[in-house]
């Protein structure tokens, strides 16, 4: 039988009944604020992680199930598009339901979607338990954040939420690691089977340890046309930003343009009605917290920056210094391991002197690193490289930490859910758009360099479909080399394309920095959260 905290929040200064006595946080396990964050993390773990690890995997499932190219990427775009479209649906369930019960349920769901994929024969089987894990994925993310808000005090939230984001941070830079490991050890099945036991972790965890929490104006209804309008208009947007590269419909496309703006138009007519619903899926009046609209936007151009330049650097380690990829996930030990030390050192600077100083620094130093990174050669060496890595995962810490309790902690108590799924969908959309832009800034420089390097090198001319073949392969580091060709050809064709590779990532570098300078300005405008002592206040540490 579940026990149950009820907590009002009417205001920032709601008042918080007293805790039931069998029910009270941090005594016993049950309730544990600590307790709760490793029981927690443990869940989040396994989705962050999915994020990265499974394109080291895709190589050996396209070649095991006999999949196409298109195919293999529906493995990934599948999984972000339903995490994308769910998490604020999700979030709103906790926030109806219990956070408790919607983490439990992602946990298992996500960990069955995983081994169902490791037992999958198909390519089509595949990509639909991809998809599952994305749905169940979103229902435990924002319950992650729910349960952390309800459980710590307003003085111990943002440590909580710097660990948090510690093990996210951790997770997604260290997919390709694992990742490298498992399937150059075991088999592409084992990146997925991995989830069941650590799944079975969490849900031992969150029966022994979890509370629900639930506010007393919890909502008792759902906005279904809200939902609808709303889950209609991420798709769309993701999905014009996953197919909108040069190599698939580019930018000025009919389609994309199509999707574009029926996402415009759906988030219009979403807005519009949620002034007219009773209980709408996303009370508006939630944005007029400038405070909590900063969050969202930062935690957009953060993950812009991040997640843009992260793809192409996996690129830069592996095609252009010819690393395994766990040589290349080793390289990116810096940001890991300076995210992991900085999340709960941010967390402590943003308890003690607020969000607005250590977010401002953190996007300076991303933008710094950014900017480094636009002055990689295709001989530089692990020194110069680990120094703008290092200096990259020190500048994220404070932000991933900072904007999530901005976000969190300025929403009212029974929209911790909402709030959580709102932070996930900036940080997820945030990725689709950084890759979708920063893409497109690398493939028209390449298209723009590609010509002119190649007849520098005095290569003979390439035909437009023979370009534009070279230009796709160059955008991501690979030398369009035919078979047979005689080795000082080669030597020329690998050194146009990498330079040209290295001009077109310095300018994705280059606009990654300066969306890091724009989110320096962004930072000013976020402050404490008002309502962050509404969540835990009669818990003991």
């Amino acid at each position: 039988m579940t026990s149950q905290t009820t907590i009002d929040t009417t205001g920032p200064g709601g008042k918080v009944p007293a805790t039931p006595s069998d029910a009270t946080p941090g005594k016993g396990l049950r309730g544990h604020p600590w307790l709760t964050l490793i029981t927690v993390a443990v869940g989040v773990m396994m989705v962050a992680l999915d994020g990265t690890i499974v394109a080291i995997a895709n190589p050996a499932i396209q070649k095991d199930l006999g999949a196409t190219f298109a195919e293999v990427q529906w493995i990934t775009n599948g999984y972000f598009l339903a995490l994308a479209v769910s998490l604020i649906t999700a979030g709103k369930l906790g926030d109806r339901f219990g956070h408790r019960q919607t983490f439990l349920i992602g946990v298992v769901g996500f960990a069955a979607a995983s081994g169902a994929i490791g037992l999958s024969d198909s390519i089509a089987f595949v990509v639909v338990f991809r998809v599952l894990q994305g749905l169940f994925g979103a229902l435990l993310m924002p319950a992650a954040l729910g349960l952390l808000r309800a459980t710590f005090p307003a003085e111990k939230l943002n440590m909580a939420i710097g660990i948090w984001g510690m093990v996210i941070g951790a997770s997604t830079a260290g997919g390709p690691i694992l990742g490298g490991v498992l399937v150059e050890h075991v088999n592409w099945q084992s990146v997925f089977f991995i989830n069941v036991p650590v799944g079975v972790l969490a849900v031992v965890l969150g029966v022994l340890i979890l509370l629900d929490h639930r506010a007393e104006n919890a909502p008792r209804s759902f906005d279904i046309l809200g939902i609808a309008l709303l889950s209609t208009a991420v798709f769309c947007l993701v999905w014009a930003l996953i197919k909108a590269p040069p190599s698939e419909w580019g930018w000025g496309d009919a389609k994309t343009l199509g999707f574009l703006g029926a996402s415009v138009l759906c988030f219009a007519l979403f807005a519009f009605w949620e002034t007219k619903v009773k209980e709408p899926l996303i009370p508006l009046a939630l944005f007029r917290s400038v405070a909590l609209s900063a969050g969202v936007v930062l935690m957009v151009l953060m993950a812009i920056a991040f997640m843009g330049g992260l793809f192409f650097v996996t690129f830069y380690l592996q095609n252009v210094h010819g690393m395994s990829p766990i040589d290349a996930g080793l390289h990116l030990l810096p940001l890991t391991g300076m995210m992991i030390v900085g999340s709960p050192l941010a967390g402590a600077m943003i308890t003690k002197f607020g969000p607005r100083v250590p977010l401002a620094g953190g996007m300076a130093l991303t933008a710094i690193a950014m900017y480094g990174m636009s002055t990689l050669e295709t001989d530089t060496g692990s020194g110069i490289m680990s120094l703008w890595f290092a200096l990259l995962g020190l500048g994220l810490a404070p932000v991933m930490v900072g904007a999530t309790e901005v976000i969190v902690g300025n929403a009212p108590m029974e929209l911790s859910g909402v709030a959580g799924g709102l932070q996930q969908a900036a940080m997820q959309i945030g990725g689709s758009l950084g890759t979708a832009v920063l893409g497109a800034v690398m493939a028209s420089k390449v298209n723009s360099d590609l010509a002119g390097n190649w007849a520098k090198a005095g290569l003979p001319p390439l035909t437009p479909e023979q370009k534009h073949q070279a230009s796709e392969a160059v955008q991501v580091g690979v030398p369009p080399l035919a078979p047979g060709t005689p080795d000082a050809i080669a030597a020329k064709i690998t050194g146009v394309a990498h330079d040209t590779f290295i001009s077109g990532m310095s300018a994705a570098s280059l606009v990654a920095a300066g969306v890091a300078v724009v989110a320096v300005l962004v930072a000013f405008l976020t402050k404490r959260g008002e309502n962050a002592e509404a969540g835990a206040g009669a818990a003991h540490i």
